[in-house]
């Protein structure tokens, strides 16, 4: 832990933002108002609930009561302890961090990829860290991830002194596989997640005795909202494993906003391969080098 208070005041001087992309480095030294001062696009927040699956119109707003089902969304709190978390951090701490956009740093395992092109290099690829072993196999134990078998593992650091942000987008489909899986680690968060297809999403009112009563059963929809203007917040708690799937997955976009980091987080994302590469798909010669070499858990940061 102490690598990384060393190395603190020496990242806060410089980013790594690129085109439109800003942290609170570049936009102290460029002046002018940032993006982020600019009014928010979504108008209508809803709070996703992991023990019913549902997204529930945040207090005091229009949609106050009014709800509806946001599948695709798995959250597993508490996956790794407290001693586990210090530990992965410290290890990944003595590993060199990278300056990303938008105030991140980041550690890459994985190949390297052109995903305009479609092409990827295993040079230099040796594999997850050695620390990701035991996470890897804990996953299994739950029956959502039992056949998952990550072949990238991507660690963000995000702190408030560099106004650190992801903006909102979907993972590639070309290479990355249909699950994402991230675990959170060192503090809180959401996740907002957002949608850009025409069309409305159709609202039940939500019984009371919420969110016990929503299991059982709702109202017919009576309500509807433009699908443009919703964002959907996934609370993340410290040491929670979220896995995305389907819609979550392929149609709504996910982000984390400057203002939802309040204290140093670190999120590890680990990804498996597409049908292309697993057998019987196109490529699955090439699939089966990169598995071999992901899971032999020998890897440095690309």
């Amino acid at each position: 832990m102490a690598a990384a208070a060393v190395a603190a005041p020496e990242v806060l001087r410089e980013c790594g933002c690129k085109g439109i992309r800003t942290c609170l480095i570049c936009e102290r030294q460029r002046g002018g108002d940032p993006p982020w001062q600019h009014p928010p696009q979504k108008t209508h927040r809803f709070i996703y609930y992991s023990d019913t699956g549902w997204a529930v119109g945040a207090e005091e707003s229009d949609f106050e009561g009014w709800a509806f089902p946001f599948p695709g969304v798995t959250l597993i709190e508490d996956f790794v302890t407290r001693e586990e978390e210090a530990e992965m951090v410290q290890l990944m701490d003595r590993e060199p961090w990278k300056l990303s956009q938008s105030g991140r740093r980041k550690q890459d395992y994985g190949p390297k990829v052109n995903f305009r092109k479609q092409k990827l290099k295993t040079t230099g690829f040796r594999g997850l860290p050695s620390f990701s072993r035991e996470v890897v196999r804990r996953m299994g134990l739950y029956p959502i991830l039992e056949d998952f078998r990550p072949v990238e593992q991507c660690n963000l650091d995000y702190c408030p002194e560099r106004g650190s942000a992801i903006d909102p987008h979907l993972d590639d489909a070309w290479l990355w596989g249909e699950r994402l899986v991230s675990l959170n680690l060192l503090s809180p968060t959401v996740l907002s997640m957002s949608r850009e297809a025409p069309g409305s999403l159709l609202l039940c009112l939500a019984p009371s005795g919420f969110p016990e009563a929503l299991v059982e059963g709702v109202m017919a929809p009576s309500r509807s909202v433009l699908c443009q203007e919703v964002e959907v917040a996934v609370p993340l708690p410290r040491r929670s494993l979220l896995v995305l799937t389907g819609a979550a997955r392929h149609q709504w976009k996910h982000a984390v906003h400057r203002r939802h980091i309040e204290a140093r987080r670190v999120c590890a994302t680990f990804r498996e391969l597409s049908a292309e590469f697993c057998p019987g798909g196109r490529q699955q010669e090439l699939g089966q080098e990169l598995l071999q070499i992901s899971l032999s858990f020998q890897g440095r940061p690309m």
